[in-house]
């Protein structure tokens, strides 16, 4: 690759899987220990910036630890605990019906929202769910159309499994909006915002900023919106990223380690 100066950039946004690993069911390492070292000696910012909504981000951040990525929990910013966060901060505490797993649940309870399986909600929140049923889908129609608030986590087509690209929490969403007529408020990549709360809470500016990640639809497009340059990883889902002007494409994320 060539080569490249990032001792201009002091926030870091990585995206996690098909970066740090890959595969929500059987994890495959595939590096950033190195790199986060070189970002701590150099007094970098960093945040995980991860449309993940499956898990807490405890459990994220123990299983970074497992492949020698150490982080403190405010440095990871999945898209659970931002949706829990910005309904807080725009709503107060709210009662919800979840479309998603336990890492949305986790989140979404730590800041006070409570969960309801009734006729009545003021939010329908919409995560990866893997255990996806007819009968949950028809509910959460039905609490939309009877006026709750419609919120996702993200709208991604698609997320790196162990076996491969598979099926994200777009289609769900894409569902319920097509049942209901409503449109969702959206949180996680491409939705910008995700990257203003990242620059927000990191109080840098969108030039200061970079992001690294595997995937054009949500982490480069996201990203070069907002203004924020950005680096394609191809460990992930994408190889190029025709149309996008990038700063550069890497293999694996260590090998920005040299250009810091």
């Amino acid at each position: 690759m060539k080569r490249i100066d990032l001792s201009g950039k002091s926030l870091f946004l990585f995206d996690l899987d098909g970066v740090f690993y890959k595969g929500k069911e059987r994890r495959v390492s595939l590096g950033g220990a190195r790199l986060v070292e070189g970002l701590r000696s150099k007094r970098k910012k960093l945040f995980i910036l991860t449309n993940n909504s499956t898990d807490s981000v405890r459990t994220v951040r123990a299983r970074l630890a497992e492949s020698g990525v150490l982080l403190s929990e405010d440095e990871i910013l999945t898209s659970a605990r931002l949706t829990a966060e910005y309904v807080l901060s725009r709503y107060g505490k709210v009662s919800y019906y979840l479309v998603g797993e336990i890492g949305l649940e986790v989140e979404m309870k730590r800041v006070g929202h409570k969960r309801t399986h009734g006729e009545s909600a003021d939010f329908v929140v919409v995560g990866l769910d893997r255990g996806l049923s007819y009968e949950k889908l028809d509910h959460a129609v039905r609490l939309v159309r009877k006026g709750a608030a419609f919120v996702a986590t993200h709208s991604a087509r698609l997320y790196m499994s162990r076996t491969g690209p598979a099926v994200a929490t777009g289609p769900i969403v894409k569902a319920i909006e097509y049942a209901t007529g409503r449109r969702a408020t959206v949180i996680g990549k491409p939705s910008g915002l995700m990257f203003r709360m990242a620059l927000h809470k990191a109080g840098c500016t969108k030039e200061e900023a970079l992001m690294v990640g595997d995937q054009v639809e949500t982490d480069i497009l996201g990203a070069t919106r907002e203004g924020i340059e950005a680096v394609l990883v191809t460990s992930g889902v994408d190889q190029v990223a025709h149309g996008f002007k990038l700063l550069a494409t890497v293999t694996n994320v260590d090998e920005l380690t040299d250009f810091l």
